[in-house]
């Protein structure tokens, strides 16, 4: 297939444009770079180096799929900027989505988010609960995704909202929760956990990739969402696992992060898809690629602070 990737340079970008190259498709990546280009040239890979809100610009003549990654991430990268947050992830979306339609796109693949849902004390949080946005990010992600489901009447489309993604991709994000604490480990021989009693959803990002992959091999699966996380677990809980496999002391501090949500993934697994990796798979992927020296801990890493370094703040 003919797939567009836009955000393909992103931290699970990286690994899925590579995943999908060698499941021999076409890619065509859409990406500011803001973060750096990790992917390896291909014969079968053309990389853009362009915004998406350039929307007129995007090629789409002879795409199959669309896969839109690209976005302004994380509650507090969108709070540095939330027009230009609502400009990428709400308008030109819109305007992505209008343009694939005209031009013949069957499929379009959304990353959306699980913390759409907002703060949920339901044990078991499934498609069909209300959505409650509580932070700018959420509410993008959940308007992006009722603009994207007014279009099923003209090509299908998957709405994923993945939970926290870890594990090693080598656009490196270090302003996630398992990935944070385990380089906090590594580094500094302790680990700071703001309040640690909220649970969060996690996703290994080999099974982030494969859900991807997932919907282009099911493309007739009902246009919808489908939420994308297996592993329900507490902040604390999460630094009690790192600390099982890099001694390291574990500090509380007090936070003023309410959010603690779980997401049910039953919805996803009815449609024949297995969970492949964990929490604990992904601690140990960013172990192993510190100790080789692959992982290197910079400012890149972090969403905010290299959006400070770039200028892109409000």
């Amino acid at each position: 297939m003919n797939i567009l990737i836009t955000g393909g340079c992103g931290f699970v970008g990286t690994v899925l444009t590579a995943k999908l190259l060698d499941d021999g498709h076409r890619i065509t990546v859409v990406d500011t770079q803001w973060f750096g280009n990790h992917l390896k040239p291909h014969a079968r890979l053309t990389v853009l180096k362009q915004d998406t809100r350039d929307v007129g610009s995007i090629p789409l003549a002879g795409v199959d799929v669309v896969i839109h990654l690209a976005n302004i991430a994380n509650d507090p990268g969108v709070e540095l900027n939330p027009t230009l947050s609502w400009e990428v992830n709400v308008l030109a979306t819109q305007q992505l989505a209008d343009r694939a339609v005209r031009a013949g796109v069957k499929h379009f693949v959304f990353a959306s988010s699980g913390s759409v849902y907002g703060v949920k004390d339901d044990p078991q949080v499934t498609e069909d609960l209300e959505l409650v946005p509580i932070s700018a990010y959420n509410k993008t992600k959940m308007v992006a995704e009722r603009v994207l489901l007014s279009y099923t009447d003209a090509m299908q489309v998957h709405c994923i909202r993945p939970a926290t993604v870890c594990g090693y991709s080598p656009r490196m994000r270090l302003d996630v929760s398992v990935n944070m604490l385990t380089m906090q480990a590594l580094k500094n021989g302790k680990m700071t956990v703001f309040g640690g009693d909220q649970t969060r959803p996690n996703i290994h990002i080999t099974d982030m990739v494969k859900v991807y992959r997932h919907f282009l091999a099911n493309p007739k699966l009902p246009s919808g969402c489908y939420n994308a996380g297996f592993e329900n677990i507490s902040i604390l809980d999460i630094a009690k696992k790192v600390a099982a496999k890099v001694p390291a002391e574990i500090v509380i501090s007090a936070s003023n992060d309410p959010r603690s949500y779980r997401q049910n993934s039953d919805k996803l697994l009815a449609t024949g898809y297995v969970q492949t990796a964990s929490v604990s798979d992904a601690i140990e992927d960013v172990i192993q690629k510190y100790k080789s020296g692959e992982l290197v801990d910079n400012d890149q890493c972090y969403t905010v602070r290299w959006m400070k370094h770039l200028n892109l703040q409000g």
